[in-house]
């Protein structure tokens, strides 16, 4: 099977010759391998892989993608639930020979670059009792991530992984590499948080870094029957919680961990976890009033924060559809009707039902970002994740149904990371309508002929004449 477009040897030779790093076409040994994404659902093939190792490098393959009026897919963590880093027939922008991570202690800042992951980041932060806010898995993309805006554990604490951007170098579409900051090129830094791939490609970012002594945290299993106390106990826990407490509620699939007492092994459970910027007694004491509920099994420990970030790592090859809602508020009946949903979650699968407390500083973060979902105190992500094919229709229902189940609290505004292709009018609500066209005339700025459009996309505002 061969891609609709396909590039004539010269183009492809005339590509590599002096490019640093690699270049896959159809056909050549490491050409499935660079073409595949996170979500199995995304099996896409590309006329060019090119896996680029310098600026210079994007900009070249940006080049060639134009010349040949090719679709632009950048390739950052392949974490994208809709498969935006792929292009069926079109040019894949690989960043993942440019992951460098430089720490720099005294400033509290890393340079980070563009393919890299969160384990990248984490790991080289860790030895100097460094952190900043991260996804909620190793394997994600710390690029895509952060310009979506960046939502983790650590986020009530330290805010959101874009209130931590300090600057981007980013290669923009007519092959010019431009330096994003407070002072320079003012408001396509603004974009970048939250405004997504739509400008360029970001091939290195500097994030802000703060002092993480300690990490702990505390998890407990309830059966389901007991499920609505367990939440609505948790609803309490967090809403009284310091900064430094941060977490979720997941209905899951009882895991085959040693801790996990057989009889839940398999089976739908209720977890509450707190994550917490400090030490194991501070993390007991704020999860006193769910282990007074006599959980089936907790753990409670002190764990460095990269290993943390690796806890709820999914294993590559699984089939995955997400969504998201947020909300103004959580009451009584929101906590019965997200509890009734998790009986009908697809069991027994890698699907999560998950609840996210938000305030704190991400609350408190600056309101003109393009991040209108910052100030719900709740949100909720039915974060499908399967394995057979025949399953895709039952998990994708069930997405659907719990977002129609939390609309009576829903806000209307939507983290666009936690959530796949849902039609224009999402796209807007993740940005705001204000901030929308603000991102728009950047757009027109900076990339007037839409060529990064495999996104959450902004459209470049149309001149007046």
């Amino acid at each position: 099977m061969t891609p609709r477009t396909s590039l004539p040897d010269a183009a492809l030779t005339g590509l590599r010759s002096g490019f640093a790093g690699e270049v896959h076409a159809p056909g050549d040994p490491g050409y499935d391998e660079a073409r595949t994404v996170f979500n199995s659902m995304i099996d896409r093939r590309p006329a060019v892989v090119a896996q680029c190792a310098s600026e210079a490098d994007v900009a070249r393959a940006l080049a060639l993608a134009r010349d040949r009026e090719l679709e632009v897919a950048v390739r950052g963590g392949g974490h994208s639930v809709a498969g935006m880093s792929v292009s069926e027939g079109g040019a894949v922008i690989d960043l993942r020979r440019m992951s460098r991570v430089s720490v720099d202690p005294g400033a509290r800042s890393a340079r980070v670059g563009g393919g890299a992951v969160m384990s990248d980041l984490d790991r080289a932060t860790q030895p100097h009792g460094l952190a900043t806010t991260g996804g909620r898995v190793s394997t994600t993309g710390v690029g895509g991530f952060t310009l979506g805006g960046g939502s983790g554990w650590l986020e009530r604490k330290f805010g959101l992984a874009c209130d931590n951007l300090l600057a981007a170098d980013v290669v923009t579409a007519d092959g010019e590499t431009v330096r994003a900051s407070a002072d320079e090129n003012p408001e396509l830094f603004w974009a970048l948080h939250g405004g997504g791939g739509n400008f360029g490609v970001v091939t290195s970012l500097t994030l802000r870094l703060h002092d993480l002594p300690a990490m702990s945290m505390v998890m407990v299993l309830f059966r389901p029957e007991d499920g609505p106390e367990a939440v609505r106990t948790y609803r309490d826990v967090m809403e009284a919680a310091p900064d430094e407490a941060g977490g979720a509620c997941i209905y899951i699939t009882g895991p085959p961990e040693e801790w996990v007492p057989e009889a839940l092994v398999g089976r739908l459970v209720c977890a509450a976890l707190i994550t917490f910027a400090g030490t194991e007694a501070e993390a007991r004491d704020v999860a006193a009033p769910l282990l007074a509920l006599n959980p089936e099994a907790e753990v409670i420990d002190t764990i460095p924060y990269a290993d943390l970030q690796c806890m709820l790592d999914d294993p590559p090859g699984m089939r995955n559809y997400w969504s998201a809602e947020y909300l103004s508020g959580f009451p009584d009946e929101a906590v019965a009707a997200f509890c009734a949903d998790a009986a009908t979650m697809p069991v027994p699968t890698n699907t999560q039902h998950v609840l996210f407390p938000m305030g704190g500083a991400v609350a408190r973060g600056a309101a003109d970002y393009p991040l209108p979902w910052r100030s719900a105190p709740w949100a909720v992500h039915p974060f499908g994740v399967w394995e057979s094919e025949a399953d895709d229709e039952r998990v994708r229902r069930w997405v659907r149904k719990v977002r129609a189940t939390m609309m009576p609290w829903a806000n209307g505004a939507v983290y666009l990371n936690f959530i796949g292709r849902e039609g224009q009018e999402r796209v807007v609500a993740g940005f705001g309508e204000r901030a929308y066209e603000r991102l728009s005339a950047v757009k027109a700025h900076y990339d007037p002929d839409n060529v990064f459009r495999l996104n959450h996309n902004v459209k470049p505002a149309v001149a007046v004449v």
